[in-house]
């Protein structure tokens, strides 16, 4: 099946994919951890030297790796992010207020950027109510218990990373590797997935398909990926490691 004319998705690169991400704008980018992250695009965003940007992502990487590689750079002024600990500059750079830090409960943050890809503006939930994350927001009483109004988020680019995708921008994710790249890809006015794979138009069973290419504008394959692992967890078989 040959795809019909401008539905071809398919850039050169990064650095194409990249190119037009201005000073200042909001990205969702996907990955937990180091798990399932856009690894040449960031490394695309570290060399185009954009500045000033807010990241929504679930943590920030590493020191030395990931959104870590721009932090280093001092290319990000926000994060909105649900977890801090692997990251030992991301946490001084909080505390030295050399970074704006919005802690967002993580599934609230999940439904956030769900809630900005399907239309809706705001929702109410139960999480956060009553505590720090409730603070300044609103909030009502459903069947007796307390729930705070969350806004949905919408950035102006989408970064994700799948295993294969097709011209079209159909994407399937590897297991865990799915994790919040989907939700960063419904939430981009503009969305950019790097794959490792491209396949055929029409090769991919649609009962397969993860994320429609409804929701990419650009897609380019990936190279040279460290996927590195976060934290090495050894047990002990038979008395030895």
């Amino acid at each position: 099946m040959s795809t019909k004319r401008g539905m071809n998705k398919l850039v050169s690169g990064p650095d194409e994919a990249v190119k037009d991400i201005f000073d200042g704008a909001v990205l969702t980018i996907g990955g937990f951890g180091l798990c399932g992250i856009p690894e040449n695009s960031i490394a695309a965003l570290v060399r185009k030297g954009v500045k000033n940007l807010t990241c929504v992502s679930n943590n920030a990487g590493v020191d030395g790796f990931g959104i870590g590689l721009m932090l280093e750079k001092k290319q990000v002024k926000k994060m909105v992010s649900s977890y801090v600990g692997e990251n030992k500059l991301f946490e001084s750079m909080v505390l030295n207020k050399e970074l704006e830090l919005e802690f967002t409960p993580q599934g609230t943050l999940a439904e956030r950027m769900r809630a900005g890809g399907s239309g809706v503006p705001a929702f109410f939930t139960a999480t956060g109510a009553g505590t720090l994350v409730a603070e300044g927001k609103e909030s009502r009483e459903f069947d007796g218990r307390t729930y705070i109004l969350e806004r949905a988020i919408i950035s102006d680019f989408g970064i994700v990373k799948a295993w294969k995708g097709d011209a079209m921008g159909n994407l399937v994710f590897r297991k865990a590797s799915r994790n919040f790249n989907p939700l960063c890809a419904m939430a981009g006015k503009i969305t950019i997935a790097e794959v490792e794979e491209i396949v055929p138009v029409g090769s991919i069973d649609p009962d397969q398909v993860h994320l429609p290419g409804v929701y990419v504008h650009r897609l380019f394959k990936g190279e040279k990926y460290e996927k590195r692992i976060e934290r090495k967890v050894l047990r002990a078989v038979g008395g030895q490691i």
